[in-house]
């Protein structure tokens, strides 16, 4: 029972921006989109329905992500089902919501580390080892974040028994993408044509213009080159070729029964995965995803409250590449309602953010989380690799970091007034009321 009552709102996001405008290569072109005076829980406008899944889309143009210069989609893949391999302009930093599978990338300059031959008959009954090879692949379960650097193309694997849910968040302001803001994915197979126009009609109704009837196209992947180049390039006949660029009507989820790849013994996969492979390189070697569901990796922890886990450069070195990192917190009880506060001490934001929605905070607003009367749990990404929050009570906070005598004047209060601020909640993140069993809100800035 507690379970389900946490996973109530587990897709409910909080994107917490500090810096996202500081990364920016073209600030001044966007600044005037950032005066946001409220703030809304947004849900996904747009669905694109594949063969063996989904991909849902929140609106990329809407003022608070248009602001912060990031989107975010969610995925849902059912058993067998394969995410075609394809790869983006922006940072991206991608939550197993639920589930579990497989994922595979390609970086740039890596070998194919893992190799098998396999004996294959041809006519005459003789047999001829097959040698396949590929670069590394990780499994991954709920609660991971991934790391994808722009770029690098990657594909998923679903190879359990029920479907898996994931959360993506691309960080268009990065310096790394030259492009506009409109959020790119460059799909290496399949028929991405569907999710394109959804997101053009998105970005014209942005700008005002209206959709004009587009040429059907017999290729819309990134392999839309000549055959014959391409059959050189490969060695292969044009027919061949063609094949690759067949379009098909499955979409970019298509249904692989019993797929197969390289991989180690489950057991000491899931042992190596967790060191390098070998002397590749750093970059080949470097880690590229982390848990952040297991309760002992909380990193502030209150039993009668809930916990936080913090995942930043420090503990993921990668991170501080893509200028990204993430946040999960639990509340034992309560729904999850957070309050934002602007720099005029105006309420931007006062309500439950529900399963499905995503909320953003503006770099250096004050928000509070407050507790109703069932379990909840948060994602927050952010756009800084090493994100510093300010409590404003309890131990490391603002206020007992303040001299009593400037918090009495600051106030105009009492020194023994000025004493109870500082001093009466002696907890370190999570605090509850002495009245209430309830985890009450702690606010930060």
């Amino acid at each position: 029972m507690a379970k389900s009552r946490l996973l109530c709102v587990s897709l409910g996001l909080v994107l917490l921006f500090h810096g996202c405008l500081a990364r920016s290569s073209n600030f001044e072109q966007f600044q005037n989109e950032c005066q946001i005076n409220k703030l809304d829980s947004i849900e996904p406008v747009t669905r694109v329905q594949s063969e063996a899944g989904f991909t849902e889309w929140w609106n990329p143009n809407s003022q608070q992500l248009r602001c912060a210069a990031v989107a975010v989609l969610r995925e849902t893949v059912e058993p067998q089902g394969l995410v075609l391999p394809s790869f983006t302009s922006s940072q991206q930093l991608v939550h197993i919501v639920e589930g579990s599978g497989v994922v595979g990338m390609i970086l740039p300059g890596c070998p194919a580390t893992f190799q098998d031959s396999q004996p294959q008959q041809h006519q005459g009954g003789q047999f001829q080892r097959h040698r396949d090879q590929h670069q590394k692949i990780q499994r991954f379960r709920e609660g991971d974040v991934i790391v994808l650097p722009a770029g690098v193309p990657h594909w998923f694997y679903n190879d359990a028994n029920q479907p898996f849910v994931t959360v993506t968040f691309l960080h268009l302001g990065n310096i790394v993408n030259q492009l506009d803001r409109n959020p790119r994915k460059f799909y290496l197979a399949g028929n991405p044509e569907e999710e394109q126009k959804k997101l053009q009609r998105l970005q014209q109704q942005k700008q005002g213009t209206e959709s004009e009837p587009q040429q059907h196209n017999e290729c819309t992947n990134s392999l839309c080159f000549k055959p014959e180049y391409l059959a050189q390039a490969f060695n292969v006949d044009e027919d061949v070729i063609r094949k690759l660029q067949e379009q098909g009507k499955s979409g970019t989820i298509i249904r692989v029964k019993n797929l197969q790849f390289i991989e180690p013994p489950r057991v000491q996969h899931e042992e190596g995965r967790r060191g390098s492979m070998g002397d590749n390189g750093v970059y080949c070697a470097m880690k590229m995803k982390e848990n952040i569901a297991e309760p002992e990796l909380a990193d502030f922890f209150n039993p009668q409250a809930g916990r936080i886990t913090n995942l930043n450069s420090f503990k993921l070195p990668l991170l501080a590449h893509l200028g990204m990192s993430a946040e999960r917190g639990v509340l034992f009880n309560g729904r999850a309602r957070f309050q934002v506060v602007n720099q005029n001490g105006e309420s931007v934001f006062d309500d439950y953010v529900e399963k499905g929605q995503l909320l953003t905070v503006p770099q250096n607003f004050a928000f509070m989380k407050r507790a109703g009367n069932e379990g909840a749990e948060w994602v927050s990404f952010y756009t800084n690799d090493n994100v510093k929050n300010t409590p404003m009570a309890g131990v490391g906070s603002f206020m007992q970091g303040v001299p009593e005598e400037v918090v009495a004047a600051a106030y105009q209060i009492s020194r023994e007034e000025a004493r109870e601020v500082k001093f009466n909640n002696q907890n370190n993140f999570f605090f509850t009321s002495s009245s209430s069993s309830r985890p009450q809100p702690r606010a930060e800035a």
